[in-house]
């Protein structure tokens, strides 16, 4: 019979991660099964004479794991799932207790960029001042479109109208007229810069056709502001991260942020003496300084005095609230959020994203009678056809200098 592993600390490091996992969450009976393979795996090290953390990475787990399971006649798959957790909690925990250890993931490397292609996404940067997320649109884009000359056996250099229509519909056939009717853009600006670099003989740029895109076609969707008080009430700052998403959803609903602008803030960017915040626009990179309301600052001082993890290593305001304590990954996490205290609160609308609130806050302050101008500061918004897309759903307002019906 195979001896029972100890699933206990076995020295003071492991006492220590111990500590950093009940701090951050995680329940006894986890901590009990993530135990169980640190144990097996630091065996496994000391035969080699490695350190704690030394080459532990997603694959090195992965070659663990196989090597165990040959060993011990188990199944790979569902003891790789388990190791996978526990090592990668290990990993974190020695991170955060300033141990050297090696990256969890390895670098993944994009794809392929010619020296043309790398050539004009630098014109785009440098001279038409693009963000690096339409960079990187760009480059899926022209990438594509390469790929689909070499398979109907063109040469970039003799590409025909013909070529750019069957590439645009083959695009279509995936996409929504907005998302193609960007990429024909993107493909316009290629075969300008082809034409002025000679290595097209015509320019074809102008003869791209797009499909046509009503600006503004839907109005934005909104929710009423007593139904925004009940999703902020559904919130449980009991228990965490209540204290944090009550905070995040409240900045969201007050100042109209949306996802990557809730993630981008860091602890500088909060002036308490000032009583000011400054906000990072994600697509133009303009900051921009918003009072910092009452209410806000006292969710965000619960947050911060006894919520946000005093190990955290980054600098970001909202954190994970599991190891290594990151900033927040990517919006879905936020929509997530949103979207069970939406269920939670009983409203209709279960699919609540950032832009929900964002659209909130705008025609609210429409409805308020706040200045045109001044809203679209707020929101960041460089073309004023954006912020007057609100004017439609400011019901109030509208109301109020509707003519009269003739009898």
């Amino acid at each position: 019979m195979t001896p029972r592993v100890p699933s206990v600390a076995q020295d003071e490091l492991e006492a220590r991660v111990v500590a950093l996992w009940r701090v951050s969450g995680r329940r006894p009976s986890t901590i009990h099964q993530y135990l169980i393979w640190v144990h097996r795996y630091r065996a496994s090290v000391e035969q080699h004479g490695g350190s704690p953390g030394s080459r532990l990475t997603l694959k090195t787990t992965r070659a663990f794991v196989a090597r165990y399971a040959r060993r011990k006649g188990c199944v790979e798959r569902p003891a790789f799932f388990a190791a996978r957790s526990a090592l990668h909690a290990w990993s974190c925990a020695l991170q955060a207790l300033g141990y050297d250890v090696t990256d969890w993931l390895e670098p993944i490397a994009g794809p392929p960029v010619s020296r043309l292609v790398r050539s004009f996404l630098d014109y785009r940067a440098h001279h038409v001042g693009v963000s690096p997320a339409t960079l990187h649109r760009d480059t899926v884009c022209i990438t594509e479109f390469l790929r689909f000359l070499r398979a109907r056996g063109r040469r970039l250099e003799r590409v025909r109208l013909t070529d750019v229509d069957a590439f645009v519909q083959h695009l279509g056939r995936r996409m929504v007229p907005k998302t193609l009717s960007g990429l024909c853009s993107t493909l316009r600006a290629f075969l300008r810069f082809l034409r002025v670099a000679g290595r097209l003989h015509s320019d074809l740029a102008p003869s791209v056709a797009s499909p046509r895109v009503v600006s503004a076609d839907r109005p934005p969707k909104t929710m009423a502001w007593q139904d925004v008080r009940r999703m902020l009430r559904a919130i449980d700052r009991r228990r965490t991260p209540g204290r944090r998403d009550f905070a995040m959803v409240l900045m969201m609903a007050c100042y109209g942020l949306g996802g990557a602008e809730i993630r981008s803030l860091d602890l500088d960017d909060i002036d308490w003496k000032q009583r000011i915040l400054r906000v990072r626009r994600p697509k133009t990179g303009e900051a921009t300084t918003l009072p910092l309301l009452p209410a806000v600052a006292q969710a965000l001082a619960e947050y911060l005095k006894q919520e946000r993890p005093p190990r955290a290593a980054s600098r970001a305001l909202f954190v994970s609230h599991g190891l290594p304590h990151n900033r927040l990954g990517s919006s879905s996490l936020i929509r997530h959020r949103l979207t069970e205290y939406a269920r939670r609160a009983g409203l209709p609308q279960l699919h609540v994203g950032a832009h929900v609130l964002r659209h909130t806050h705008a025609t609210r302050q429409i409805d308020s009678g706040a200045p045109f101008q001044v809203l679209s500061e707020i929101l960041g918004h460089r073309n004023p056809s954006s912020t007057s897309v609100y004017v439609r759903v400011a019901l109030r307002r509208l109301r109020s200098i509707s003519l009269p019906v003739p009898r």
